[in-house]
C-alpha cells in the first residue's frame, strides 16, 4: 500500500472496488487487514465494498463473516449480501435475507427490489416475483423505469409474456431500457412477430433502437433457438450503421457461434475495425463451438499481437480449447503466461487449467493446480473430481468427494454424474448402487442429467429394470432422458419397448431431434419392420429435422435391414456428401442381399471418385463375396487391403475369410487359413469354422473347432449346442447324449429361441416354450389336430 495514500471511508471503497474488478484477492485481503487496523470495518460503505470483493472473488464464507461482524447494517450492506447470495445461487437465502431486512424495519430501495426480481427471474419464482411487484407498488417505485424494465424481464423469463406486456402497456413514458426489455422478452418467449412489431414501433417513435436494443434482441434470438430472426435483426443493424459497434458485434458473434455459423461469425469479426478483448473472446467461443480449435488459438494469439491483455474469459476459453484437442504444448504456454498475471488466482481460470491437464492424462499436474489454489468453490472441487474420473481413478475421486463433503460442500449434479459415469465404465456395481443412494440423499433423484447417467450405467450392466425405475422416478423428463431410455432398451435387446417409448415422446408433445430419430431407426432395423421405418422417416421430414450425415446413414441402414434396397439406394444417390459410412453401408447392404456384382461395382465407383476405403469397406466387400460364393474376388480384396492400402487385417476380417472358404464348402482350406493366421484365433473364428463343419458334415474338423471353443468359453452353453447339432446331423446319437450329459453336469442350459411378429401395428415377442400368446391354447390345440391328421394319413398309406 502506498504510504502517501490517505485511507478513509471514501477512498477505501474505491480501492476495494478496483481490486474486485481485477480479481486481485491478494491485495484485497491485505487492504482488509489495514482497514481493521484503522477501525474502518464498521462503516457501512466499507463493509459493503468488502462483501462485494469477497463475493466477486468467490470467497463467500469471508463475505458472510464481514456481513455478520458489521454492527449497524443499513440497506447498502443488506443489498451487497442479497447480491452475493444471488450470485452464488442461494435462492432461499436471498428470500430469507430480504424478509429479515424488512423485519429489521429497513425499507428496501430500488436496488434491493431489482436483486429480488433477478432472483425470481433466474430461478423461475413467478409467485415471489408477483410479491415483489406488490412491494414496488406499495413503496411507490412504479415510476422507476429500471424497476419496470426488471419487472418486464422477470415476467418474460418466467414465461409470462402477457404479464410483461401488461406492465409495458401501463407505462406512459417508456425509455430505451424498457423497450429493450420488452422486445427481448418477446424474443425469449418465441413471440417473434410481436417482437418485430415492437421493434418497428420503437424505430418510428421518439426512442430509436440503441446498440443495447440490438444487443438485447440478438441475445434473445440465441436463447430462443432461432437464427432466422437474428439474421433479420442483423440486417437492421447494418441499415442503421451500428455494424461496427462493439456490443452489437459481440452479440452477433455469440449468436452465430451458438448456431455454429462460424463463417457468418468471422465476417462480423473481420468487418469490425476496432477489436477489443470481448469481441476476440466471442470469436474464440464461436470457433470452439464449431470445433475449429486451431483458429481459436490464432485469435488468442491475435489478442497478444494487438497489445491487448487477455482477461479471465480469454484464458478460460483458450484452455477449454486445449482440453478439447491434443494441444498440451499450447496449453502449457498459456499456463506460463498466467503465472505472470494476477488473473492466475481466478477460480474459473484455475478450474479450466486443471481440466486441461486432467483431459490430457497429466493428473499429477492437475492435482498440483488443485493443491496450490488458495480458494476452492464447488466448481473447482468438481473439476478435480471429474479429472480423476476421466482418468479412471475412481477411488481417488471418491476420497476427494469425501474431503469436499467434510468441508461442508454439497455435491452438485455434475459431480454425481461424473462419479456414476466412471462406475459404469469400470463396472464397479456395488459402488454404483451406493452412489445412487447418495443421489437420493443429495436431492438429485429427479435431476435429468444425473438420471441420464444412471440409466446409461444400468444399461451397460444389462440391468434394464433398474434403468426403468430411474426413468420412472424423474418427474419432468426432458428429451435427453427419453433418448437415453430408448437407447438403453435397444442395447438390452428390447427394440419393441424402444418403439413404444418413441411413440410416447410424440404423444407427450416433446420436439424430437435427430438423436431420437436415429435411436428409433436402430430399433426398427433390429425388428426389420419396414412400415414402422417409413413412418419414422416421415415424422423426421414433417418435424423438419435437419439432415445430418448420422441421420442419413441411419436411414440407409434401416432400409437395407428392412429389405428395401431400392429406397436405400435412392437416399444414397440424393446425399449431398457421401461419407465413408454411407459407402460402407450401401456396399454391405448389396452383399447381404446377395448382390455381389452391385457391391463390387459401387466400390469401383468409389475408387473412381477418389474416395479412400477403410477397414470396414473391405470387411463389407469380403462379406459380400462370401454371401455370393465369389472366392477369388474375396481373396483378392483381402490381399489388396494390405498390399495396396497398407491396412492390417483385424479379427473380423479373418472371420469373414473363414466364412468365405467355409460357405463355399472349402472346409480344409478354411482350416489351413485359420492355422496360418498371424494372430491367435478367437471364439468368433472357431464358431464360424464350426458352423462350416456342421453344414458340410466335416465331423473331425468340427470336433477340433468345438474343443477350441470349449477351451476359450467353457461356461457358454451355446458352444455345446453347436457340437450337439453336429452330432445329431451326423447320426451320432451316443456322442450327442454324452455332450448333453456334460452340459447337465456343468449346469448349462440352451437359451430359448426368440422371435417377433407385427400384428395390428403391435410388435409381439415370443420365445420357445413360452405360452405368452392369449391364443396359445387354440394354437396348441390346432397343432395337435394337425399332428393327429398327419399320423392318421401316414397310417392309411
Amino acid at each position: 500500500m502506498r504510504p502517501f495514500l490517505k485511507l478513509d471511508k471514501f477512498t477505501v471503497p474505491c480501492l476495494l472496488r478496483s481490486f474486485a474488478a481485477q480479481s486481485d484477492l491478494y491485495n484485497g485481503k491485505k487492504l482488509h487487514a489495514v482497514i481493521i487496523g484503522h477501525g474502518l470495518q464498521s462503516d457501512s460503505y466499507v463493509a459493503s465494498a468488502l462483501i462485494n470483493l469477497y463475493v466477486k472473488s468467490r470467497c463467500f464464507e469471508d463475505a458472510i463473516n464481514v456481513f455478520t461482524d458489521t454492527p449497524n447494517k443499513d440497506v447498502t450492506v443488506w443489498n451487497s449480501m442479497l447480491d452475493g447470495y444471488h450470485r452464488f445461487g442461494s435462492k432461499d437465502e436471498v428470500l430469507s435475507s430480504f424478509s429479515r431486512m424488512q423485519a429489521a424495519c429497513l425499507r428496501p430501495d430500488p436496488y434491493s427490489l431489482s436483486i429480488m426480481l433477478r432472483t425470481c427471474m433466474d430461478y423461475g419464482g413467478v409467485d415471489h416475483g408477483k410479491e415483489i411487484h406488490s412491494s414496488i407498488v406499495r413503496h411507490c417505485f412504479l415510476d422507476d423505469p429500471f424497476l419496470r424494465a426488471a419487472l418486464i424481464a422477470m415476467y418474460a423469463k418466467c414465461e409470462r409474456p402477457l404479464d410483461a406486456l401488461k406492465v409495458f402497456d401501463e407505462m406512459d413514458h417508456k425509455n430505451t431500457v424498457v423497450w429493450n426489455s420488452m422486445i427481448g422478452g418477446c424474443c425469449q418467449n418465441g413471440l417473434w412477430d410481436k417482437s418485430l412489431e415492437l421493434f418497428r414501433v420503437m424505430k418510428s417513435g421518439v426512442h430509436l433502437p440503441s446498440s443495447a436494443t440490438f444487443s438485447s434482441v440478438i441475445t434473445s434470438c440465441s436463447l430462443g433457438q432461432t437464427y432466422i430472426f437474428g439474421k433479420a435483426v442483423h440486417g437492421e443493424v447494418i441499415k442503421v450503421g451500428l455494424e461496427c459497434e462493439p456490443y452489437v458485434c459481440t452479440s452477433l458473434l455469440s449468436m452465430y457461434g451458438k448456431f455454429t455459423l462460424v463463417e457468418d461469425a468471422y465476417r462480423v469479426f473481420s468487418g469490425t475495425p476496432t477489436k477489443g478483448v470481448e469481441l476476440c473472446n466471442a470469436m474464440i467461443s464461436a470457433y470452439i463451438s464449431s470445433h475449429y480449435m486451431e483458429k481459436a488459438f490464432d485469435v488468442y494469439s491475435m489478442i497478444r499481437s494487438m497489445g491487448l491483455k487477455p482477461d479471465s474469459f480469454s484464458f478460460t476459453n483458450v484452455l477449454t480449447a486445449c482440453s478439447m484437442q491434443e494441444s498440451l504444448d499450447f496449453g502449457k504456454q498459456v499456463h506460463a503466461e498466467l503465472l505472470k498475471s494476477p488473473i492466475q488466482s481466478n477460480i474459473a481460470v484455475q478450474s479450466a487449467l486443471l481440466t486441461m491437464y486432467a483431459k490430457h492424462g497429466f493428473i499429477e499436474n492437475a492435482n498440483l493446480v488443485f493443491v496450490m489454489a488458495k480458494e476452492r468453490d464447488i466448481v473447482f472441487w468438481g473439476s478435480m473430481i471429474m479429472g480423476y474420473c476421466h482418468n479412471g481413478k475412481v477411488h481417488e475421486a471418491l476420497d476427494l468427494y469425501k474431503r469436499m463433503v467434510a468441508e461442508g460442500l454439497k455435491a452438485d449434479a455434475e459431480i454425481m454424474a461424473s462419479l456414476i459415469g466412471v462406475c459404469g465404465r469400470l463396472e464397479t456395481k456395488h459402488l454404483g448402487s451406493q452412489l445412487q443412494g447418495l443421489v437420493t440423499k443429495n436431492g438429485l433423484v429427479h435431476d435429468n442429467f444425473v438420471g441420464c447417467v444412471l440409466i446409461d450405467m444400468y444399461s451397460k450392466w444389462r440391468l434394464l429394470d433398474f434403468a426403468k425405475a430411474v426413468f420412472c422416478g424423474i418427474t419432468n423428463k426432458n428429451l435427453v432422458v427419453w433418448n437415453s431410455m430408448i437407447s438403453c432398451c435397444n442395447q438390452n435387446g428390447q427394440p419393441e419397448t424402444s418403439m413404444n417409448y418413441f411413440a410416447q415422446i410424440l404423444e407427450n408433445g416433446l420436439v424430437i431431434d435427430s438423436v431420437s430419430v436415429i435411436i428409433a431407426l436402430a430399433a426398427v432395423s433390429s425388428l426389420a419392420i419396414l412400415t414402422k421405418g417409413k413412418i419414422i422417416h416421415g415424422v423426421s421430414i414433417r418435424r423438419v429435422i435437419q439432415s445430418i450425415f448420422h441421420l442419413d446413414n441411419a436411414l440407409i441402414d434401416m432400409y437395407i435391414k428392412c429389405g428395401s434396397l431400392e429406397y436405400a439406394r435412392k437416399l444414397f444417390n440424393k446425399l449431398p456428401q457421401r461419407t465413408i459410412v454411407a459407402w460402407n453401408s450401401m456396399i454391405a447392404g448389396y452383399g447381404s442381399h446377395g448382390k455381389c456384382a452391385e457391391a463390387i461395382g459401387l466400390f469401383k465407383e468409389m475408387q473412381k471418385l477418389g474416395e479412400q476405403p477403410d477397414e470396414i469397406t473391405f470387411l463389407s466387400l469380403i462379406s459380400s463375396c462370401s454371401h455370393c460364393g465369389e472366392i477369388e474376388e474375396g481373396v483378392g480384396f483381402f490381399q489388396s487391403m494390405t498390399r495396396d492400402y497398407g491396412m492390417v487385417p483385424q479379427m473380423e476380417h479373418y472371420v469373414n475369410m473363414v466364412d468365405l472358404w467355409g460357405r463355399a464348402g472349402y472346409v480344409n482350406e478354411a482350416y489351413n487359413f485359420v492355422q496360418s493366421m498371424p494372430i491367435k484365433p478367437d471364439k468368433s473364428v472357431w464358431l464360424c469354422f464350426l458352423f462350416a463343419c456342421r453344414v458340410h458334415r466335416q465331423l473331425e474338423l468340427g470336433e477340433v473347432a468345438a474343443a477350441q471353443l470349449l477351451r476359450l468359453e467353457p461356461e457358454k452353453g451355446g458352444n455345446y449346442v453347436q457340437l450337439l447339432t453336429l452330432y445329431h446331423e451326423a447320426g451320432l446319437g451316443g456322442k450327442a447324449a454324452n455332450t448333453r450329459l456334460a452340459m447337465k453336469q456343468s449346469g448349462l442350459k440352451k437359451s430359448p429361441g426368440c422371435s417377433w411378429v407385427e400384428v395390428n401395428n403391435e410388435v409381439r415377442v415370443f420365445s420357445s416354450g413360452s405360452p405368452s400368446s392369449v391364443e396359445s391354447a387354440e394354437i396348441y390345440a390346432a397343432l395337435k389336430s394337425l399332428r393327429r391328421n398327419m399320423e392318421s394319413s401316414h397310417g392309411n398309406d
